[in-house]
C-alpha cells in the first residue's frame, strides 16, 4: 500500500511511518496543512491518514479539495476531538472512516487494510484473478493453490496490477505508487522492468499464464 500521512505530533507521525513501514508498505509524511495540500495535488494514495487539526489550515479542507477534484484516495481521519459535528461533517466531505485519539497503531492499521480492500477489492481480503490468490491481510500468494514466494516490491507489484486489470499503467505511475515521491529523483524507470521480470518468471515457474504485457512506449498492462 501507498499511504500519506498528515499529522503535525512529531512523535505519533513517526510511529506511524515506522509501522506501516515496518509491514512492508510505502508510507509517506508531511506535518502541515500547505505541505498536505501540495503531495494531494501531485500524487495518489490508497488511504491518507489524516489529522483535523494542522498547522496552517484544517484537515476538513484538504477532504473539500480531494472532492472537488473527484480524487479517489481513501481517507481515514484521525482527531484527539471525538466531535460529532467533526465527524459527519468529515463523511459528508468523503471520508472514509474516523478514528479518536489515542488509538493503537495495530487498530489504525486494521482500519487503514478495510479501507483499501473496500475501495479496491469490494471489501475482500482474498484477493482473486483466475489462478491467483492474494490474502492482502497475511501478505500471501497462491497460485493454483501452491504458495509462491515473492519480494515486498513484487507482492506490491502483483496487487497493483490486479487492482488496475485492464489498464495501462505507466513506468511512472508503477514507481511512484511502490517507491513514493522520492523516486522523483530517479534518472529512470529502468528498473522497474527487472523487477516485472522476476515476477512474471515466478509466476510462469508456478505454471501461471503470463498476464502481464508490455504497452510500447507507455507501460505495462495486466489483462487476460
Amino acid at each position: 500500500m501507498k499511504i500519506l500521512v498528515v499529522e503535525d505530533e512529531a512523535g505519533l507521525r513517526e510511529s506511524i511511518r515506522e509501522y506501516f513501514a515496518e509491514a512492508g508498505d510505502v508510507c509517506e509524511t508531511v506535518n502541515d496543512y500547505p505541505s498536505a495540500l501540495q503531495k494531494i495535488n501531485v500524487y495518489r494514495y490508497d488511504c491518507i491518514i489524516l489529522d483535523i487539526t494542522l498547522p496552517g489550515g484544517n484537515g476538513l479542507d484538504i477532504l473539500q479539495e480531494l472532492k472537488q477534484n473527484r480524487f479517489v484516495d481513501g481517507v481515514l481521519i484521525v482527531s484527539a476531538k471525538n466531535s460529532l459535528d467533526d465527524r459527519l461533517r468529515g463523511f459528508d466531505l468523503g471520508a472514509d472512516d474516523y478514528l479518536t485519539k489515542p488509538f493503537h497503531l495495530s487498530e489504525l492499521r486494521a482500519r487503514v487494510l478495510a479501507i483499501v480492500r473496500r475501495k479496491s477489492f469490494d471489501g475482500n481480503q482474498l484477493v482473486v484473478f483466475r489462478e491467483i490468490q492474494m490474502d492482502v491481510l497475511a501478505r500471501s500468494v497462491l497460485i493454483h493453490n501452491e504458495p509462491v514466494k515473492l519480494t515486498r516490491r513484487e507482492y506490491g507489484l502483483l496487487l497493483y496490477f490486479i487492482a488496475n486489470k485492464g489498464k495501462v499503467i505507466s513506468k511512472n505511475a508503477l514507481a511512484e505508487h511502490l517507491w513514493g515521491d522520492g523516486i522523483d529523483m530517479a534518472d529512470n524507470f529502468d528498473f522497474i522492468y527487472s523487477h516485472i521480470k522476476n515476477l512474471r518468471k515466478k509466476m510462469i515457474d508456478a505454471g501461471c499464464k503470463d498476464y502481464i504485457y508490455s504497452a510500447y512506449g507507455m507501460g505495462y498492462k495486466f489483462s487476460d
